[in-house]
């Protein structure tokens, strides 16, 4: 029953996002009046219907393949009202004056958020919102169950293990990549890695490269090569496991590895640079809070919502089964994608984007 819920669903917003818009370039031009910078696929109008339905079309939305390009292309002068980052990156963003603040009193259910979202350190200060938790989920060992053997992925070792060469995807995502990195050499808590743990984690990197058919950048890519075949096992986001299955294939996500998996909160941010109407930001911002949108993020995207009162809504087996029903359990065990030291985010970038070239 569930399934075939997701499936009318993921069909209803295949079609739905083909009538907001045509890409051109990256950017999904619709209302001039709000710029959202955000990942590929949060276009998707069944997140904000409140937004069009009170304005008539959607907000012009610029994707961005990973943070580190939204933050380079941002401090370059790219003017957008809203992006959509993850926890671990809103000290950088904020410390680089990128962020301009929001108002808690104008954003509709915000005291109704998880607390244990809403009020992570660096978020808000009081009514000061720096950053609107919005969604979360994990990213974990998902594979192709009908041809991979289940005792061949108890561990996140597989990711190396020249068995699967040319048939593994990770995210071109560094805070992904790093998770799993460090998962994999037994560390937990990234936040008080050493230099010795994170030299072990790129050395796993490289020999995860050394299988890598693809860098995946958005779900999508991801899915259409783990149909195909060329992809056995990825590093990937709830989003695939949900849809890969609700349009029949076996594919499985592994949350019970030996070294576990990774978690994360994302959400929207007000950007300095925007020149669109405050109130249509709300708007947007409102209409992501409704208790349709936690209900459509969790059926036909796999994800949990940070609105407490929406995920009361939401058929409790469905929360139950995807973990989203505490979030205090849902972060224990896991490698929390939480902020990182300047100093190692920034060897984590560059030792990516090193490790990805071949060195």
């Amino acid at each position: 029953m569930v399934l075939e819920t997701v499936k009318k669903v993921a069909t209803a917003a295949v079609v739905a996002a083909f009538s907001v818009g045509v890409f051109a370039g990256g950017v999904q031009a619709a209302d001039p009046d709000l710029v959202v910078f955000d990942w590929s696929g949060y276009e998707d109008p069944n997140f904000y219907l409140g937004y069009n339905e009170k304005h008539g079309d959607a907000p012009t939305f610029s994707f961005f393949g990973d943070e580190e390009e939204a933050f380079q292309k941002l401090r370059a002068g790219f003017k957008a009202d809203l992006a959509h980052p993850c926890a671990q990156s809103i000290v950088r963003w904020k410390d680089a004056g990128l962020l301009a603040p929001m108002d808690a009193t104008k954003i509709n259910g915000y005291d109704n958020l998880i607390p244990g979202l809403r009020d992570m350190p660096g978020f808000h200060d009081g009514n000061t919102v720096w950053f609107l938790p919005i969604d979360w989920g994990n990213t974990a060992l998902t594979y192709r169950a009908d041809t991979v053997p289940v005792e061949d992925v108890q561990s996140l070792q597989v990711f190396a293990d020249p068995k699967y060469e040319g048939k593994i995807s990770i995210g071109d995502n560094v805070d992904d990549a790093y998770a799993l990195a460090f998962l994999a050499i037994g560390v937990t808590d990234w936040t008080t890695a050493t230099d010795e743990q994170f030299q072990a984690a790129s050395e796993f990197l490289r020999k995860v490269h050394q299988n890598v058919r693809l860098y995946w950048q958005d779900g999508a890519t991801l899915a259409q090569s783990m149909v195909s075949g060329e992809v056995q096992i990825a590093w990937a986001w709830n989003e695939t496991f949900v849809q890969m299955q609700a349009e029949g294939h076996n594919v499985l996500m592994k949350r019970d590895t030996d070294e576990g998996l990774s978690s994360w909160v994302c959400g929207y941010t007000h950007i300095a640079s925007g020149e669109g109407k405050e109130d249509k930001m709300y708007d947007f911002i409102n209409a992501w809070l409704e208790d349709r949108t936690a209900d459509y993020i969790v059926n036909a995207w796999g994800y949990g919502h940070s609105s407490q009162t929406g995920l009361n809504k939401v058929d409790p087996a469905v929360l139950a089964g995807a973990g989203y029903d505490n979030v205090e359990a849902f972060m224990d065990k896991t490698l929390w994608q939480a902020p990182v030291p300047a100093q190692l985010r920034e060897k984590m970038i560059a030792e990516f984007e090193q490790i990805k070239a071949g060195f």
